[in-house]
């Protein structure tokens, strides 16, 4: 493994531990106001598939009604969709419901930068990725990635999956710096929120 590969890491843990302490009362509040909405449970956990094909539980903080996806359009979401609670748009809009994939980050199922993770069976399972798309599963998921930045929701996957090949190919801890700044400034524009993804919720 490269320097920058283990230092990536490194920074990976470094500052999602800082963040955890710095958000834990933000964290706390959003919990609070999302049980005092409906009760139901704070966070939403789904398998998805990691690096090498691998599944794991992804969190966030849970921003539709319990069991969305057995209602209306199933894994798909769209900008005005009735099971998105009150709270939950407003965490969506501002991407705080992803926050708790910090401990995703410690564990070690994802980095900061990287391809999305999708469903272990949508838009396909593992085995059934053509070979030059699994070159995304090479690396660990990200919350944020460069086809969040050239697009987000607002593409389709192929063209996702082809932007994600690209970052793996081209790989750097500047083009990463430079990812997150660019996210920074798409959740401050509240650009792609809604558009062609899984279940966000």
């Amino acid at each position: 493994m490269s320097f920058q590969r283990v230092l990536k890491r490194f920074l990976d843990i470094f500052f999602a531990v800082l963040l955890v302490v710095i958000l834990s009362p933000l964290m706390i509040v959003i919990a609070i106001l999302i049980k005092i909405e409906d009760r139901g449970p704070v966070f939403f956990k789904q398998e998805r598939l990691g690096k090498d094909g691998k599944t794991f539980l992804l969190y966030k903080f849970r921003t539709m009604v319990e069991n969305a996806e057995k209602q209306g359009a199933g894994i798909f979401i769209e900008e005005n969709d009735p099971r998105i609670t009150r709270v939950g748009r407003w965490l969506r809009e501002l991407s705080l419901d992803e926050l708790p994939q910090l401990f995703n980050i410690i564990k070690g199922d994802m980095s900061f930068v990287g391809p999305r993770p999708p469903l272990p069976f949508f838009p396909k399972r593992y085995e059934e990725y053509e070979e030059w798309v699994k070159k995304r599963f090479t690396v660990r998921p990200g919350i944020t990635g460069w086809a969040q930045i050239n697009g987000r929701n607002l593409i389709d996957w192929y063209d996702r999956f082809k932007l994600d090949v690209w970052y793996v190919e081209h790989w750097s801890l500047r083009l990463d710096a430079r990812i997150v700044f660019l996210t920074i400034l798409k959740v401050l524009k509240r650009e792609g929120i809604y558009g062609k993804n899984v279940m966000r919720r």
